[in-house]
């Protein structure tokens, strides 16, 4: 297969919102044509404003089981719908959707693409993002998620974006995903999608998994099909991303920035390498990075609305459930070094002042919000995904939150050119939570 790659970069609205791509003209291909898109923006293209959904549902929860959980995720469920249809009129670029299992509290989300079926017929011009599908075998056979992705895709009229990940031990072992094999089972699952999405029939022999020859239905809207993405927490698995020419879903945080920047050097070093090659067939040099945001008319009014006691609910249950599942044999050092706010928060105290001062975390009234998430321009971010619903926070307020991002941050983002000599630089602040 031969693909031939004119570098024109030209704005592509009516499949893929306002990213920009590199066209590719294809020469003689077998057994059918296909197109390498490189959805990497000029820089004179802002920085974009993503959501990012959990479907969060802590408790405590009122009533007796099951009726006080069941309370909670149906009211969780109708609030996100309307937040995300509220973005959608504000112009928001993406609402990403997780897909997580057995995560109590924190993420009660395991079939995302129910949700972005119901968001198809509600919503016109966000893209729906799943954020992400977990690939390897024992999670869901690559026939599904190439069903469902593409189903999605053609309910949207093309506005999907499509997420990858392996997940994490606690699902992992639950579906008796092998660990060891889960890294090479993500990169033939992606292999086999986008084949099943090109090819009228498709079959496939490998030691690890076997499909008679189908036609695999329904073909996605976007051609060749929707871009691909990599959840990556660091260097070296971002590195992989770039490699593979994947976009970049950047999920650390509560870290310094420059940590970041460190892995969006890792992810275009890799990407622009000589060795890199497009595993799917959509080739996608974007960084998207995650952070909680929470924006009010004043500082003042995001206290009252409670976000440092959501914030701290939000570390604190991050922090446990990582320790316990990816890191249950470490010494209490590296424990502390690895969530060095994690013993405050057990004992009843809210570090508002780390919290505050770090730009992980986007809090504030409009203006400070704008100057936060222009750090992450500088350092080459092409989309904040922000997280707007965590902890306690009432729909109200996230509803405002959203209002005014849209209103106020949005429009100067739009207008905020990242000087390139500023890019990547760093103040003593990104070092908080490091000390």
């Amino acid at each position: 297969m031969s693909i031939a790659i004119v570098s024109a970069s030209v704005p592509v609205r009516s499949k893929l919102g306002v990213a920009y791509f590199r066209r590719a003209h294809v020469g003689a291909l077998e057994p059918a044509g296909v197109m390498l898109v490189s959805t990497r923006p000029p820089r004179s293209c802002p920085v974009k404003v993503d959501l990012l959904y959990e479907i969060d549902s802590p408790p405590p929860w009122e009533g007796t089981h099951p009726y006080g959980q069941r309370a909670r995720e149906q009211r969780a469920y109708r609030d996100a719908l309307e937040q995300v249809k509220l973005a959608d009129e504000l112009g928001f670029n993406i609402a990403w959707f997780v897909e997580h299992h057995f995560r109590e509290g924190q993420s009660h989300c395991p079939a995302p693409e129910v949700v972005i079926g119901a968001l198809t017929q509600t919503t016109g011009n966000i893209r729906l993002g799943f954020g992400v599908t977990l690939l390897p075998f024992g999670f869901t056979h690559p026939a599904r998620v190439a069903e469902k992705v593409a189903t999605a895709d053609v309910l949207s009229a093309g506005r999907v974006e499509w997420g990858t990940g392996r997940s994490t031990p606690q699902e992992q072992t639950a579906f008796h995903v092998d660990r060891s094999a889960s890294r090479d089972e993500w990169e033939e699952a992606i292999r086999i999608i986008a084949a099943m999405w090109r090819e009228e029939y498709f079959e496939w022999d490998s030691p690890r998994l076997q499909f008679p020859r189908r036609m695999v239905t329904p073909k996605p809207v976007q051609d060749p099909h929707p871009p691909c993405w990599m959840a990556a927490t660091s260097p070296d698995s971002s590195a992989i991303a770039g490699r593979h020419q994947l976009g970049l879903l950047s999920l650390s945080i509560m870290r310094p920035l420059e940590k970041m920047a460190e892995q969006i050097a890792a992810y275009r070093d890799a990407w622009n390498s000589p060795d890199a090659k497009p595993l799917s067939d959509v080739a996608n040099n974007r960084v998207g990075a995650y952070t909680l945001v929470h924006c009010a008319e004043s500082l003042e009014q995001a206290e009252a609305n409670g976000i440092w006691e959501a914030v701290t609910w939000w570390y604190r249950t991050v922090a446990e459930f990582t320790l316990q599942w990816e890191f249950p044999n470490i010494t209490q050092e590296e424990r502390d070094a690895q969530f060095p706010l994690l013993q405050r928060t057990l004992e009843g105290e809210i570090p508002v002042e780390a919290f505050h001062d770090a730009d992980m975390f986007v809090v504030g009234d409009p203006e400070q919000c704008f100057e936060k998430m222009k750090r992450y321009a500088d350092l080459g971010v092409d989309q904040m995904v922000c997280r707007v619903e965590y902890g306690h926070l009432s729909h109200e307020s996230i509803m405002k939150n959203i209002e005014l991002l849209g209103k106020e941050v949005l429009p100067e983002l739009e207008k905020y050119v990242p000087p390139s000599s500023r890019r990547g630089a760093l103040d003593s602040r990104s070092d908080s939570l490091a000390s």
